[in-house]
C-alpha cells in the first residue's frame, strides 16, 4: 500500500491483514511447504509430524485444523485400525504455496541478512 492510498485499503479486514492472520502462526507455511514440496501434496500425520522437526504432535493437530477450517487442506480419515488420517492440500492450499515458495526462495538466497538481523537482536 502507497502512502495516499484509499482509507478502505487500510481496514481490518483488508487483504494485507487477513492473509498475515493465515500465517499467524509459523507452523502454517511450513506445513504448506512440506506437503508441496517434499510430500506430493499428501500425508499421514505421522509423515508430517517427521517432516517439520520443532513441532509437537499438540501443535501439529491444531494447525492442521485450523488450516482445514480455513480451507487450505482436507482431512480424510481411514476406515484401518488404528484409524490412519491423511492430509491433502486443497486447490486453495496450493495457490497459498506460491508465495510461501518466493519467501523461502528470499530466506535461502539471503540467509546473510538472516544472520545479521539474530546478531543485532543480541547486542
Amino acid at each position: 500500500m502507497q502512502p495516499g492510498t484509499p482509507d478502505h485499503e487500510w481496514r481490518e479486514d483488508c487483504s494485507p491483514r487477513r492473509v498475515l492472520a493465515i500465517f499467524s502462526s509459523k507452523w502454517t507455511s511450513m506445513v504448506l511447504h512440506a506437503l508441496d514440496t517434499r510430500l506430493g501434496g499428501c500425508a499421514r500425520t505421522g509423515v508430517l509430524l517427521r517432516s517439520l522437526p520443532g513441532i509437537s504432535k499438540k501443535m501439529l493437530t491444531q494447525t492442521l485444523r485450523e488450516m482445514e477450517t480455513a480451507g487450505l487442506l482436507t482431512r480424510h480419515v481411514h476406515g484401518t485400525v488404528p484409524p490412519a488420517v491423511e492430509y491433502t492440500l486443497t486447490p486453495l492450499g496450493r495457490r497459498f504455496v506460491e508465495p510461501i515458495e518466493l519467501l523461502y526462495g528470499w530466506a535461502r538466497e539471503n540467509e546473510d541478512a538472516l544472520d545479521a538481523l539474530r546478531s543485532g537482536a543480541r547486542r
